[in-house]
C-alpha cells in the first residue's frame, strides 16, 4: 500500500544535542499530529536521556497541547538504552494519558528487539504499541489507527498467540519488577507441562528473593533512622545542657561584672575623698611650712621642723598619685587576689598592688606609713603567705597573674 504525501513540519531548534554520549535527537511533525523522533550520530549509541522539555516544545509550537498525538521512533544506530531512559518512557506511558494514540518503534537492531517488546509487555491496554521494520509500514499503521482500523499484530494459529501471550506475560513481569520494583504483584504461572513453567518459576522465586532482600533493608534502614534519631536527641539535649551551662555562665559572669562595676564605683568615690583629704593636708603642710620659714627661732630647730613638713607633704603628694593612678583593672587584678588568698589583709593587698604598680620599696612604706625597715618584714611575711619558693620574687609572682587574667 503506497502512502499518500503527508504534510511534514519541521524547525531547525527542534533538535537536543548529546556531545558526551555522541548524538544529536531530532524531532519532527507528520500528518499534523505524528511525532517523529530519530538521532544523528555516526555510530551505534546509548540513549540516555528522554528530552523531555524538546517533547513539550514541539507540542506546544505545533499546537497539539492537550491534543491526542502519536510517536514513532526511528531505533536506526540505538544499540541500548539506559535505565533512566527506561523510566522515562514507562513514564509517558502512565502519565500522559489520554494524549497519547500510537508508540511505534521502527529500524529495530536485534539488541534493542527484546527491549521494545518488553516496553510493549507493561504498556497499559488503552496505549497501542507497534513495532515494524521500516518508516512506511510503521506510518501506514499509525494512519489506520486515527482512522480508525485495528491495528494488531497477534499471530495466526492459537499455539502462537498462546506463545506470544505467555512471553508478553515474562517480559512484563521482568520490566516491571527491575524498572519499576514492583515486587508485590504475584506473577500468575502456567500449566506445570508448560515448557515456560521453569521460566516463570524461576521469576516468582527471584521476586521473593527480592522482596525479603527489599524487607531485610527497610528494617536496617528503619534501625539506622531510629539509631540516627536517637543520637540526634542525645545531641539536642547535650547541646541543651550546654546552652544553660553558657546561660550559668554568663550571668555569673554578669553579676561579677556588676560587682566589679559597684565596687569600682565605691573606689572612685573614695577615690575623690582622699583625694580632697590630701589636697587639703598638703595645702596645710605647705602653710605651716611658710609659718615656720617667718619663725624667730634657732636655725637647725627651724630646718629640723622644715624637713619634717616636706617629708610629710612629700608623702601626701606620693600617695595622691597613687590614688589617682589605679585603674579598673587593678580592681580586677585586687579582686582576683583576694579570692586567691584570702589571708591576706587589707594592707598586704594595697602592698601588692603597689608592687605591681611598679613602686619602690621606699615610696610603698611611705604609703602604708611604715618604716623601709618595716616594709621587709611584711614583704618576708607575704612571701610566705603567697606560697612562694625560696627563689621565687613576689613581683614576678603578681606579674604572671597579671597575665593569665
Amino acid at each position: 500500500m503506497a502512502l499518500p504525501k503527508l504534510k511534514t513540519l519541521r524547525k531547525s531548534h527542534w533538535e537536543s544535542v548529546h556531545p558526551t554520549a555522541g548524538y544529536t535527537k531530532r524531532m519532527d511533525v507528520i500528518d499534523g499530529n505524528i511525532i517523529r523522533t530519530w538521532v544523528e550520530s555516526t555510530e551505534n549509541v546509548v540513549l540516555d536521556f528522554m528530552d523531555v522539555e524538546l517533547l513539550q516544545t514541539v507540542l506546544d509550537e505545533s499546537g497539539l497541547l492537550n491534543e491526542q498525538f502519536h510517536i514513532v521512533f526511528d531505533l536506526t544506530n540505538i544499540s541500548s538504552i539506559t535505565y533512566r531512559y527506561k523510566l522515562a518512557i514507562t513514564d509517558l506511558f502512565f502519565n500522559w494519558a489520554p494524549f497519547f494514540g500510537v508508540i511505534g518503534f521502527y529500524n529495530i537492531p536485534e539488541s534493542m528487539r527484546i527491549m521494545t517488546d518488553s516496553f510493549a509487555a507493561i504498556a497499559p491496554e488503552k496505549l497501542c504499541i507497534i513495532q515494524t521494520d521500516t518508516y512506511e509500514d510503521v506510518l501506514e499503521k499509525v494512519i489506520a489507527f486515527k482512522s480508525g482500523k485495528r491495528v494488531s499484530d497477534e499471530a495466526d494459529d492459537d499455539e502462537k498467540r498462546e506463545d506470544t501471550a505467555l512471553k508478553q506475560r515474562f517480559l512484563g513481569a521482568v520490566a516491571r519488577m527491575s524498572w519499576l520494583n514492583m515486587l508485590e504483584d504475584h506473577i500468575p504461572l502456567p500449566a506445570p507441562e508448560s515448557p515456560y513453567y521453569p521460566l516463570f518459576k524461576a521469576i516468582d522465586s527471584l521476586r521473593l528473593d527480592l522482596m525479603a532482600k527489599n524487607i531485610e533493608s527497610e528494617q536496617e534502614i528503619k534501625e539506622i533512622t531510629n539509631n540516627l534519631k536517637n543520637r540526634l536527641t542525645q545531641m539536642t539535649i547535650k547541646m541543651n545542657a550546654q546552652a544553660e551551662l553558657n546561660k550559668k555562665s554568663v550571668n555569673d559572669f554578669k553579676t561579677e561584672i556588676a560587682s566589679l562595676k559597684s565596687r569600682l564605683a565605691t573606689q572612685d568615690m573614695e577615690l575623690t575623698r582622699v583625694s580632697t583629704a590630701i589636697a587639703e593636708k598638703t595645702n596645710a603642710l605647705r602653710n605651716l611650712l611658710e609659718q615656720i620659714h617667718s619663725l624667730e627661732i634657732d636655725n637647725e630647730v627651724k630646718k629640723g621642723i622644715a624637713d619634717s613638713c616636706l617629708s610629710l607633704i612629700e608623702t601626701e603628694t606620693i600617695e595622691k598619685r597613687l590614688n589617682t593612678e589605679q585603674t579598673e583593672s587593678d580592681s580586677v587584678f585586687l579582686s582576683k587576689l583576694q579570692k586567691k588568698h584570702p589571708n591576706l589583709n587589707q594592707r598586704e593587698l594595697r602592698i601588692s598592688l603597689l608592687v605591681k604598680m611598679n613602686y619602690d620599696t621606699t615610696d610603698i612604706a611611705h604609703s602604708v606609713g611604715i618604716s623601709t625597715r618595716g616594709m621587709e618584714s611584711i614583704r618576708y611575711r607575704m612571701h610566705k603567705k603567697l606560697g612562694l619558693g625560696k627563689h621565687q620574687s613576689i613581683k614576678t609572682y603578681l606579674s604572671e597573674l597579671v597575665s593569665t587574667m
